[in-house]
């Protein structure tokens, strides 16, 4: 059976409305940001119903925003959860509360050394989600993780060979449930 790992970013947040960059910023959900929650789980319980997925536990940023997506999809799933502070979002320092289109965070975000002026610097981030990757690839759980959009961007750098370009570039949408498989991904222990 192929080894595989789920992600979804949290629900849309006050901060994604305004455009904002929330980082490790703890920033709540807004009423769609809810729904969207609800929405997902539902979604996730029919694919586990219908045996198109399996899980076996989620794991959640401590943030309040992924931790309030995450109990609103345990409560339709039944899935045990639990937090992880390695899934926390990126600090961006200085750029917490900026436009997230601002032109010169968008070339420091391709800086992977750059801590952002207080921040966390992506080499660091990495590091922590790749050592998470790495542990979770060891047992035969199917988990899904629910975190946030830089986090995801890491995940997906593991799994794939991107460019600092498509890294920088990358996201996904709010409760977007994504698919990862380890068998296509060399794991380093």
């Amino acid at each position: 059976m192929t080894k595989k790992i789920y992600f979804v970013r949290h629900g849309e947040t006050f901060w994604n409305v305004d455009n904002k960059i929330c980082g490790a910023t703890d920033i709540g959900l807004t009423d769609r940001g809810h729904e969207q929650a609800r929405e997902t789980g539902e979604l996730i319980k029919e694919r586990l119903d219908s045996g198109e997925i399996h899980i076996d536990e989620i794991i959640a940023s401590p943030l309040s925003r992924a931790f309030d997506t995450v109990k609103h999809i345990a409560d339709m799933t039944g899935l045990p959860l639990r937090a992880d502070e390695r899934l926390r979002e990126q600090n961006f320092g200085k750029y917490e509360g900026t436009p997230r289109n601002g032109e010169i965070f968008k070339q420091d975000k391709r800086n992977f050394v750059n801590s952002y002026e207080g921040g966390e610097s992506m080499l660091r981030l990495a590091q922590r989600i790749y050592n998470l990757l790495d542990e979770l690839a060891q047992d035969d759980k199917i988990y899904l993780l629910v975190a946030h959009n830089g986090i995801v961007r890491c995940v997906n750098s593991y799994f794939y060979d991107m460019t600092n370009e498509e890294y920088g570039d990358f996201g996904v949408k709010n409760c977007e449930l994504k698919e990862y498989s380890y068998d296509s991904t060399p794991v380093f222990v």
